[in-house]
């Protein structure tokens, strides 16, 4: 009997519409741990517009390290995106998860083979059970089969391991962006590392010319007999103590420069920065400009990492309830089979077959119930770590604000001991000079000077460096609308 088409034509819209449903949650952004304002207050060299929330000219931008206006370091930096290795390993990554959307993608459309075969067979008259009569000298059998398989995404399980193949892509993109953000900061503190001892270098180059100088006078104070022995010996000490800390820098200036190196994909032995010294006078840091709390969410991208795999693992929830119902199948074969070559691609020779399969799993043991379980186990381990990795953030936004404006008072206070240490120590050498006083006077001040000196070293570039974190903790110049659409 032939069916009615008006039947067929009903069912045609019903399996169009159970085809449009996805079993499932649908993803939300969960709400993260937030506050009004950033506790601690910036330094005052950046104050003026630290809050903005608008986008602006000041804004940073992707080459933050040219706020620090330094060649160097502007020459250094671009090489860190073409021959990092690290760096090429996340964009391998990327492309990868990318790749995988289109695998996923690829069961969204029917699966279409062929297999082409030829054999010849002839039936031995003497086996057993068979018919002499019916032998002959062999068939031959030439087929040409086109095969086509089609599961129906009833209950949207193909469609949500695509978005779960987009989500995670993007996750892998934030990833390499993240990766490109920690290198180039890591490179900008190797460098003012470097930039650092070359400074303590310098200061103690000078201090041993100093120091000798006040050597040669105490030797010949001594020769004149003015001065006892014991001057010699703390003299010559002071000399030799001073030497051995000129001689210890350069461990940490080799160190930083094999570093630099390998963030640029160049063998340490390859690479060579002339020495340069901070600056202690005219080093200024950059007017880092200001953000909301709320705008940091958009602006990191580990941030973006987690959120995007939160939407990957709400995905699996889908995919793991979709295997509560039945699947429907579509499988059709049609072709050509022929005895020789002569009737192969004959119209009598064609064949095909068409029908549809649906399979239910009846009892699994609680297999599809654990698997459901985990995926919702896995969202929520997500969800924690999106919202612990924002409190991150926040945290060292709030720490390096801190860091900051406690080593701009630091600063400030080190200078002026800085300068009542060296106008003691010339007062003392005066007065030693005038045999006022004993050189261990001299030694008290030169050391008490020299230290401090190089503790006003030490806290410029700790908060160059500081300087340095702020801007990584800010995100850099990376915004979430940089995330590939795909």
């Amino acid at each position: 009997m032939k069916t009615p088409s008006y039947i067929l034509a009903a069912s045609a819209v019903s399996l169009l519409l159970l085809a449009g449903c996805k079993v499932g949650p649908n993803y939300k952004t969960p709400n993260a741990i937030l506050a009004p304002a950033f506790k601690e207050a910036p330094p005052t060299t950046f104050a003026e517009g630290w809050k903005t929330g608008q986008p602006s000219d000041t804004a940073l931008k992707g080459d933050w390290w040219t706020l620090f206006n330094d060649a160097q370091l502007n020459a250094l930096e671009p090489q860190v995106d073409t021959a990092n290795q690290d760096l090429k390993s996340a964009e391998a990554n990327f492309r990868a998860a990318r790749a995988q959307i289109g695998y996923s993608r690829s069961f969204e459309a029917p699966t279409i083979s062929t297999a082409p075969s030829t054999s010849a067979v002839r039936y031995s008259a003497n086996q057993p059970y068979f018919n002499p009569t019916l032998a002959n000298n062999g068939t031959g059998n030439l087929s040409v089969p086109v095969d086509l398989n089609y599961e129906i995404d009833l209950w949207g399980r193909v469609r949500r391991g695509v978005t779960q193949a987009r989500a995670n892509a993007q996750r892998a993109d934030a990833d390499l962006e993240n990766a490109r953000l920690s290198l180039h900061a890591e490179l900008a503190m190797d460098y003012f590392n470097l930039r650092g001892a070359d400074a303590q270098k310098q200061l103690l180059d000078n201090t041993i010319k100093v120091y000798q100088d006040a050597l040669k006078l105490t030797q010949d104070r001594y020769d004149g007999g003015v001065a006892p022995m014991s001057d010699v010996a703390q003299a010559r000490t002071q000399l030799d103590q001073a030497m051995v800390q000129r001689t210890d820098v350069d461990i940490e200036r080799a160190q930083n420069e094999h570093a630099i190196a390998v963030l640029i994909g160049q063998a340490p032995a390859a690479l060579t920065i002339p020495p340069t010294a901070l600056d202690m006078a005219g080093q200024t840091l950059p007017a880092i400009p200001g953000i909301l709390p709320a705008t940091l969410l958009e602006r990191r991208p580990d941030i973006a990492s987690q959120e995007r795999n939160m939407a990957a693992a709400n995905e699996q929830i889908g995919i793991a309830q979709a295997a509560y119902y039945p699947t429907l199948s579509l499988s059709a074969a049609a072709g050509f089979t022929g005895t020789s070559a002569l009737n192969w691609f004959t119209w009598p020779s064609r064949f095909w077959a068409v029908g549809p399969q649906l399979s239910q799993t009846i009892f699994d043991a609680g297999r599809r119930r654990s698997v459901k379980a985990l995926s919702v186990a896995q969202y929520d381990e997500t969800v924690a770590n999106y919202r612990q990795t924002t409190l991150t953030a926040f945290q060292q936004v709030e720490d390096d604000l801190a860091v900051l404006r406690v080593l701009e008072n630091e600063a400030r206070q080190q200078r002026a001991t800085t300068v009542s240490a060296e106008q003691s120590q010339s007062l003392f050498e005066t007065r030693y000079e005038g045999g006022v006083d004993t050189y261990l006077q001299v030694v008290t001040w030169q050391t008490a000077a020299l230290n401090n000196q190089r503790n006003e070293i030490d806290i410029l570039q700790r908060r160059l460096n500081a300087s340095v974190l702020l801007i990584k903790a800010l995100g850099g110049g990376w915004d979430r609308k940089s995330l590939p659409t795909l």
